[in-house]
């Protein structure tokens, strides 16, 4: 039984208990002219969420009509993203392109009832006699075609010998409409390019506010969820519908859109993005796109609690993107495996350790989850520890390591800075230390030491690309209008760093998530870790300022 936590489920539960619908029908109708992105996602968990809570069905349909921007690419990526957030839609992939001869008989019907005509004015002119918000439109001088004369002028369309953008065909409708979405609006036009699904059927396409509506009726869609800016559509969407003899009439509902902070979610500028180079295509994990996320680390489980807490309004509005990063490490803190790299590595000798010797530490995977086992550590004389966790001169309230100062290894020894050795130009470039052998799992008598540091043999450590991700804008609102978007591009969104990470690390596959410890959450790239040269992602940071409500 679907719970009524918003209104949109709210409107499907009465539907259901007033039984004007047995059975819950919706759709995802993605364009494949890119990948999706963070505000996909919301419309995915609602889409398939609601038929899943309902007991129906959810139809997973590409709106295909403008085949110049779509490619199969696309179309493989939107596949792999609703399936990797945890989704199956229900019976075939489907497409527009599947009902084209339907659309265009349905074409046919409106001309033969006088609701269509083909229209001769150039764009400009069509563009010019449109009105305004606070103006009407004018008649086209071609409005009145006999239907006879429409009749042919479609047909020839279809054939071919009319040239691309001498007429398209408009539904006849009011010209004087206080909506502009209904002042004739154009349902087909001529596209002389071959279609990835239909190849060189057609070379007329419809409208994507034509097709829609209909290809939602075709399939029996119970409740067509879309976002706010088609609320201004949904007039036309209903009069197609109220003309012609469709199978079913689906019910139009619009909610607000996913605006996050610091995100670009507008395909044409994340295309942009891609096709100049400013990042390494579409799953770049800098992209706000599905595929980026998740080859950044980011668990699908966390972006379905994400779309859930921000829920299902009206109003427009801006979501932190801190909230997504807290569903992230919320659910990484619970199921990720500890493990230790060090990314900016200092040498440690510890003069009194036996040399050639390993000694075997056995850690706990998970603090809190001992089902997840151990994992072997190896100590020997030499290590790595990282290069922050050092001063010569400490800032006030630091408790890592100093000349003369102690420190606990994390799950080993405690350690003493005996001597610090510097190259030519006066930087650290080895510390030689002691080792307290008697503080193995036990702390020393007589004295307290505060702080803990990670590290990784130097002799048994691997070594690793670490890419350190970061926010890909600098500005809260980028895509503001002002300004170009691309000028707040962070130029330390990515910092690539040859790290050393314990061996454990080595058996990490693509995908496999874990926290560095005291680091952050980090992610086996799902496209460049190779067997002995794992490459690993940063996900996102231990801490933020962000905090729920």
């Amino acid at each position: 039984m679907i719970e009524p936590r918003d209104f949109i489920r709210t409107q499907v539960a009465d539907d259901l208990a007033s039984g004007k619908h047995k059975k819950v029908i919706t759709r995802f109708p993605p364009e494949p002219n890119g990948y999706l992105h963070i505000g996909h996602a919301k419309s995915i968990c609602l889409n398939f969420g609601v038929a899943l809570e309902a007991g129906g069905e959810c139809h997973l349909r590409f709106d295909d009509t403008n085949p110049e921007k779509e490619s199969q690419e696309y179309i493989d990526a939107i596949q792999r993203d609703v399936e990797w957030l945890g989704f199956k839609w229900t019976g075939p992939v489907r497409y527009a392109s599947d009902y084209f001869d339907a659309l265009h008989d349905y074409a046919v019907q409106l001309i033969r009832m006088g609701r269509a005509y083909v229209d001769s004015q150039s764009a400009e002119e069509m563009r010019a006699n449109r009105g305004t918000l606070s103006e009407p439109g004018k008649n086209s001088p071609y409005r009145d075609r006999s239907v006879e004369e429409n009749l042919a002028l479609f047909a020839q369309m279809r054939a071919g010998e009319l040239d691309e953008g001498s007429c398209v065909l408009r539904a006849k409708i009011d010209m004087a409409s206080g909506n502009i979405n209904l002042r004739d609006p154009a349902i087909y036009r001529i596209r002389k390019i071959a279609h990835h699904q239909t190849g060189d059927k057609w070379c007329i396409y419809p409208m994507y506010d034509y097709t829609h509506p209909l290809s939602d009726a075709l399939e029996h869609i119970t409740h067509s969820l879309c976002t706010l800016e088609f609320e201004d559509h949904r007039p036309f969407y209903d009069w197609l519908l109220d003309t012609l003899a469709t199978p079913a009439h689906p019910q139009q509902i619009e909610f607000a859109r996913l605006n996050v902070n610091y995100t670009v979610t507008s395909k044409r500028k994340l295309k942009q993005l891609v096709d100049e180079k400013l990042v390494n295509g579409w799953d770049d994990p800098r992209m706000p796109t599905i595929s980026g996320m998740r080859r950044r680390g980011y668990p699908a489980e966390s972006l379905r609690e994400f779309c859930k807490r921000i829920g299902i309004t009206k109003s427009d509005g801006v979501v932190d993107v801190g909230m997504l990063e807290f569903c992230v490490r919320e659910h990484l803190e619970n199921t990720a495996p500890r493990a230790m790299a060090v990314l900016r590595p200092l040498k440690v000798v510890l003069t009194n350790y036996p040399a050639g010797q390993v000694e075997e530490i056995r850690a706990a995977r998970h603090p809190n989850l001992p089902e997840m086992g151990e994992r072997v550590i190896p100590f020997t004389r030499e290590l790595f520890i990282d290069r922050a966790d050092f001063e010569e001169v400490p800032p006030k309230g630091f408790k890592r390591l100093v000349p003369g100062g102690e420190v606990r290894l994390r799950n080993g020894y405690i350690i003493k800075c005996d001597e610090v050795l510097k190259n030519d130009a006066g930087e650290v470039i080895e510390l030689r230390c002691s080792c307290d052998m008697a503080t193995l799992g036990k702390n020393p008598e007589g004295r307290k030491v505060k702080g803990v540091i990670h590290w990784v043999s130097a002799e048994k450590g691997v070594v690793a690309e670490v890419r350190l991700y970061d926010r890909l804008f600098t500005d809260a609102a980028p895509d503001r209008g002002d300004v170009d978007f691309k000028t707040f591009i962070n130029p330390h969104a990515l910092d690539v760093v040859q790290a050393v990470i314990e061996p454990s690390l080595l058996e990490a596959a693509p995908e496999d998530r874990f926290q560095f410890e005291r680091e952050g959450y980090f992610c086996a790239d799902l496209a460049d870790s190779q067997p002995g040269k794992p490459v690993f992602n940063r996900t996102v940071g231990l801490r933020d300022s962000w905090k729920p409500a």
